[in-house]
């Protein structure tokens, strides 16, 4: 059996450590596939978002029945800054919640967007309310079932943030995957007259309808109707910005759509997944952004 001297061994290795590091930035600037895979499989998803333990402000919360989803008993929360109270003439942030969530994902069960509030307002930042409502998992637009919740968003959970006293003229969106998706969507509809700014977290976004996840769009029609890499010329006029995690399969898809945007918006992609840890880590920023623009 053939052997190897310890000098063969000393310069295989360190052709193997060079050859890593060589696939490892191949890896890292997107030449070759497979980033995210190899990113998760390494643990390289980057620090985790830390909630502020700051004290929060007001927050209210209720129920209407929506004809626009079929007459779905559909939950909101409505979180006031510190030094804000009820009915306060605020602008206001949409917070649209991702897969699986309802209006408690914004909060108390995910993202705690209250303390980022709260936080941001103690630094200095403008006094903004955030609300979020159930959208169910129909991915923020019409479909064959008759359920429609952008149009519960639009014509439903406006006009009752508007009875409430928010400004919903100076209106914010923000979101994370199915809801960041939902937050451009909306954007791109409604324009820039009503919609200052949309920050969107790891939007959820697939090349094809065949690739996209079961149940998010009724056919190649659907698709073709919501999908966003058609809608760049609007999603141009917006303030937007779009951030997603290097380790997120999302990532070449959200990379591609901001190329495709003219301007060019302010993105981020550095190391995180699709988790809670790497949406709180680029909330504070995501905030600021919509905030700012209010």
């Amino acid at each position: 059996m053939p052997t190897l001297s310890r000098r063969s061994l000393l310069l295989g290795g360190g052709s193997l450590v060079a050859a890593a590091a060589a696939g490892a930035v191949l890896l890292e600037e997107g030449v070759l596939p497979g980033r995210a895979v190899v990113e998760r499989k390494l643990g390289i998803t980057g620090p985790v978002g830390v909630v502020p333990a700051a004290s929060t402000g007001p927050r209210t919360s209720g129920s209407f029945t929506s004809a626009a989803r079929g007459g779905t008993p559909t939950g909101w929360t409505i979180s006031y800054p510190p030094g804000s109270a009820e009915g306060d003439h605020l602008p206001v942030v949409v917070s649209l919640h991702g897969y699986g969530g309802d209006h408690r994902s914004s909060f108390d069960h995910g993202m705690h967007l209250d303390r980022f509030q709260a936080h941001a307002r103690a630094e200095g930042g403008p006094a903004v309310a955030i609300a979020s409502v159930d959208g169910g998992n129909d991915y923020w637009h019409t479909r064959t079932s008759g359920r429609d919740p952008q149009r519960m968003l639009v014509d439903e959970f406006l006009p009752l943030l508007r009875r409430r006293g928010l400004d919903t003229t100076r209106l914010g969106l923000s979101g994370w995957s199915m809801g960041a998706y939902g937050a451009l969507l909306v954007g791109s509809t409604l324009g820039p007259d009503r919609v200052r700014a949309v920050a969107a977290s790891s939007v959820a976004l697939w090349p094809t309808r065949v690739r996209s996840a079961s149940g998010a769009f009724d056919g190649d029609e659907d698709f073709a109707r919501n999908d966003l890499t058609t809608r760049t010329a609007a999603l141009g006029a917006l303030a937007v910005r779009i951030v997603c995690g290097t380790a997120d399969a999302f990532c070449p898809g959200n990379e591609q759509l901001v190329r495709r945007i003219s301007p060019t918006p302010p993105s981020s992609f550095t190391h995180g997944a699709h988790d809670w840890d790497y949406w709180r880590r680029v909330a504070p920023e995501q905030l600021r952004f919509v905030a700012g623009r209010l």
